[in-house]
């Protein structure tokens, strides 16, 4: 990490406030993710968890584990279902999200979604060190070099995280330039209490339903 406020001290200190809250929180929900994956295998073929490489630290690749929440050949159906529906094309472009999306999984996907439940094997990314559980979305390469290069600076002198300011603040409600504005606010003035805020503030946020789609 370049940026001057994570020396190795707080290096150090976001690394041991992860694996504190992670390890537990990964061996309680362990038979949820199992629960989980069994109504995605029953409900859609094709496997359970979905994999992408995404840009960690220092833009180096990583790759990230869901629980799949879309269709087989999404690709396909948001591509026909942009070239059908112009203002929803306007809308992905803005946002890279659709509030009616054709490539959910009907009814279990959207319940993974709206809980947040598809996040939850990016325990294992923070667990082996390549993801925190607070930081900067976890985004394509290609969708990070629409940020600013300060904007994209800023996001590889930290590690992603499975929740952010950006996900409280806006959720799936904020387009990139919020996005931008929201991730590098938090590298910017990053403390271990603000990490502790955003936690207890996504539990809120996801039991809540805000913005969730």
């Amino acid at each position: 990490m370049s940026h001057q406020r994570f020396s190795s001290v707080n290096q150090f200190v976001k690394r041991s406030f992860d694996l504190l809250f992670a390890v537990p929180i990964t061996l309680l929900v362990l038979p949820i993710i199992a629960i989980c994956a069994i109504l995605v295998k029953f409900n859609s073929p094709g496997p359970a968890f979905f994999s992408q490489v995404r840009e960690g630290r220092n833009g180096a690749p990583i790759r990230v584990f869901k629980l799949r929440t879309m269709v087989p050949d999404a690709g396909g159906k948001l591509r026909e279902y942009l070239a059908q529906n112009p203002e929803a094309e306007i809308e992905y472009e803005r946002t890279l999200k659709l509030r009616n999306d054709p490539r959910i999984i009907p009814r279990v996907g959207s319940l993974l979604r709206r809980a947040s439940l598809d996040e939850l094997p990016q325990l294992f990314g923070v667990l082996t060190g390549t993801m925190s559980l607070v930081g900067p979305r976890v985004m394509p390469r290609a969708e990070v070099d629409r940020f600013s290069l300060r904007g994209q600076r800023l996001r590889r002198d930290v590690p992603p995280g499975i929740t952010g300011l950006w996900q409280v603040s806006h959720r799936n409600n904020g387009d990139l330039r919020i996005r931008e504005v929201a991730d590098s606010y938090y590298v910017d003035n990053w403390s271990i209490w603000m990490d502790l805020w955003i936690l207890l503030r996504t539990v809120r946020v996801v039991l809540g339903g805000q913005g969730a789609y």
